[in-house]
């Protein structure tokens, strides 16, 4: 199914030329609440339509050759990626699967808790849309049930070797595509379930052994834009937001921390007490436009640590942060593949920058831990 997103800016165009104003407060808000009636039309001045439409016309961005906006990220990409689906990549973030490799050249990267022991250690879930130029991404670990609810809103498919038997019942739902245990191995000197990589031609192959599996989206693709971006020529600034240099998470295993370098506009991430560097993409420091922390209840499933989290929910809280600055959200799920959509406080869906995506569930029961200064 192809995702025509070029379809939004000449959208935005004719809104423009129409003089018609509008106003989205969520996927359930009908169309009837944001038209105008024919006298209003009337009475507009045709002088302020006029300036709106050529000032919206001079901020329009013209697409370079053979390239398209991410709809993971909002950056130009080659628009032979544009039907192409991601695939979202469990890693491992135990401190012996150190260093990552590709990650920083993944589009979104989720934190979550992986375990109730272990001091609550957390597990990445990377997002990636171009991950055929990445020459070795992980180390590859096992799935949860949480992976296999939120993996679907993207249309992504799982790579992951195996998991516990509570990830059958999810895997065997239509809309859940992955690769398990088909992904090479590296020697690096460390215990087996450390060494497993997608090295190129590894998704290939993947793809070749199993036609079931489309590389392109299929019909359980997202119907509608993930996120709402902000254009770069108006960055979204949080004004009214508290500053916010130094997010301290509290996950007690890694220590996962992000702070703000005003030069790159981005957050950095560190854990266990250093530096966070991708020696596959010449040690750069895993960085984020975009950081979202949502407050997330969780069900322990056994004594073994294996858990869920109660990732569909209504009106939970959380945090937006970009530009040194965080404001209060919301957020809502109604099911695997629905979207998660995140609101201000005024009830209308945020904008946020383009560029890369942190996300990160913090559990409930230590959300007052959470340090944001």
């Amino acid at each position: 199914m192809k995702k025509r997103f070029g379809l939004i800016l000449l959208t935005l165009s004719l809104v423009g030329l129409l003089g018609v104003t509008g106003c989205g407060k969520g996927d359930e808000e009908a169309a009837s609440d944001n038209a105008f009636s024919t006298e209003e039309e009337v009475v507009a001045d045709d002088t302020e339509n006029t300036e709106d439409t050529e000032e919206e016309a001079e901020e329009e961005e013209v697409a370079p050759e053979g390239m398209y906006h991410s709809e993971l990220t909002n950056e130009w990409i080659s628009e032979d990626l544009k039907d192409q689906r991601p695939i979202a990549v469990m890693v491992d973030n135990e401190k012996t699967a150190l260093p990552h490799y590709g990650l920083t050249q993944a589009d979104i990267i989720y934190e979550m808790m992986n375990s109730t022991l272990n001091d609550h250690i957390t597990r990445f879930m990377v997002l990636v849309k171009d991950y055929d130029s990445i020459k070795q991404l992980g180390s590859v670990r096992s799935v949860r049930p949480t992976n296999l609810m939120i993996a679907p809103e993207w249309n992504a498919i799982v790579c992951h070797d195996g998991g516990p038997f509570y990830i059958n019942t999810f895997l065997n739902n239509p809309y859940v595509d992955h690769f398990s245990g088909t992904f090479s191995r590296v020697k690096n000197g460390k215990p087996r379930e450390f060494t497993e990589y997608i090295l190129t031609g590894d998704m290939a192959k993947n793809f070749k052994n199993n036609s079931k599996i489309d590389r392109n989206y299929n019909e359980y693709a997202p119907t509608e834009a993930h996120f709402q971006f902000a254009s770069e020529s108006k960055p979204v600034e949080l004004t009214d937001g508290t500053d916010c240099t130094l997010v301290d998470l509290p996950f007690k295993h890694n220590g996962s921390q992000l702070d703000y370098d005003a030069e790159s506009g981005t957050y950095l991430y560190s854990e266990y007490g250093s530096k966070h560097l991708d020696p596959g993409n010449n040690n750069k420091q895993l960085a984020f436009k975009n950081v979202i922390l949502q407050k997330m209840s969780y069900s322990q499933l056994d004594e073994h640590g294996y858990m869920v989290w109660n990732c569909l929910a209504s009106g939970q809280e959380g945090y937006y942060i970009t530009n040194g600055k965080a404001v209060a959200i919301s957020w809502t799920k109604t099911s695997d593949t629905n979207r998660t959509i995140y609101y201000d406080e005024n009830g209308d869906e945020i904008t946020i920058n383009t560029g890369k995506t942190y996300i990160g569930f913090v559990a409930d029961d230590v959300w007052d831990e959470l340090v944001l200064q």
